[in-house]
């Protein structure tokens, strides 16, 4: 290859870069550019909210989550699934009644039991700082996030945050036992609520009206004897007037 060949590759080279500046430039022409402190409602192509963009888009509201309701959730949940969901523990702990201790104690009848006192286990200090039981809502808690529920604890299980996942694992938990702890009641549904709340009112209303009764009959028991003092009074200015008139 001689010098020619490199002089046609340097100019192809070259006259590619050229045509892109060329096509660019080209653009900037037809269709102008501008920053984003020029933008308007002219030269953009599509609505903008430019009050979200100065305000930098705003903070999003917190979603406010009603209360638990774990009586519904336990009722529905699925223990089969619960079960394979307890085989990602098998590593650690065992489930039968009477299983040895692992990493982790056993957990035959752990739902309802007091919070780290199964026989034969060394517990983690932050575990047994707790306390109170295993209840439900403290299972819901401990198994979505170990480290949050009780800073300290050795156990390296990150969590489980998948809701129908803890409750449908919860549930198998609660099976093992001879006497599992009751299920709570589900809540009352809103109009459920919104009847009680209309009785509580009801019942109020009577309540106030059976005080403005008794109140209207003590006022008519006492209204007769001021009726009667007053006669009593006007025969005392009577008397009291006669002497005035012999005067005269």
């Amino acid at each position: 290859m001689g010098d020619l060949f490199w002089n046609k590759v340097a100019g192809v080279l070259i006259g590619a870069v050229l045509a892109v500046m060329a096509i660019t430039e080209l653009g900037h022409l037809l269709v102008p550019s501008h920053g984003a402190h020029e933008l308007t409602d002219e030269n953009t192509s599509y609505p903008v909210d430019w009050a979200a963009i100065e305000s930098g888009g705003g903070e999003a509201e917190p979603v406010e989550e009603g209360p638990t309701d774990y009586g519904l959730l336990l009722a529905n949940a699925d223990i089969s699934n619960g079960e394979r969901v307890a085989r990602r523990c098998a590593a650690c702990h065992t489930f039968e009644q009477g299983g040895a201790n692992g990493v982790g104690p056993n957990l035959w009848g752990v739902v309802g039991a007091d919070i780290a006192t199964h026989a034969g286990f060394s517990y983690s200090s932050a575990l047994e700082a707790l306390e109170g039981e295993w209840t439900y809502e403290a299972l819901n808690h401990f198994i979505e996030s170990p480290a949050s529920y009780a800073p300290g604890t050795a156990m390296s299980f990150r969590g489980l945050s998948d809701e129908a996942q803890r409750f449908d694992l919860i549930a198998y938990l609660h099976s093992l036992s001879d006497n599992p702890l009751p299920f709570p009641d589900p809540l009352p549904e809103e109009s459920e609520m919104t009847e009680e709340v209309s009785d509580m009112a009801e019942q109020a209303g009577e309540a106030m009206g059976d005080m403005a009764e008794e109140a209207g009959e003590q006022a008519a028991e006492m209204a007769p004897e001021g009726e009667e003092a007053a006669p009593a009074e006007d025969d005392e200015a009577a008397a009291g007037e006669e002497p005035q008139e012999g005067g005269h």
